[in-house]
């Protein structure tokens, strides 16, 4: 082919516009270092997602106990794991709430 190619021409984007289709059956390797990558990330995300579940499993097996919580008013008796939690959602929805704020706050006006 020549570089004279129309640059709607599918195999001139295949090839990253240098005008030279890619041999057939071949991915250039661009679009390989991409599939790459993303399959990379894949694999990382699926290995933190395993070590989060590991870790929680290993704190409720650690945590299963009944304690005592004082409040300003009383006290009740919970399972440690079940407080450990609950503070956790608290504090994964306010920080939500916080960014939400601030990013509204911060916004430009027009």
């Amino acid at each position: 082919m020549t570089d004279t190619q129309p640059p709607d021409d599918p195999t001139a984007q295949r090839s990253g516009g240098s005008g030279h289709p890619a041999p057939a059956g071949e991915e250039p390797a661009g679009v390989r270092a991409g599939r790459h990558r993303r399959r990379a990330r894949l694999y990382a995300r699926a290995f933190a997602f395993v070590g989060l579940i590991a870790v929680l499993i290993v704190l409720i097996s650690a945590n299963t106990r009944t304690v005592k919580v004082s409040w300003a008013f009383g006290s009740t008796r919970a399972s440690l794991v079940w407080i450990i939690l609950a503070t956790a959602v608290i504090g994964w929805l306010l920080g939500i709430a916080t960014g939400f704020t601030f990013r509204r706050r911060t916004r430009r006006r027009s």
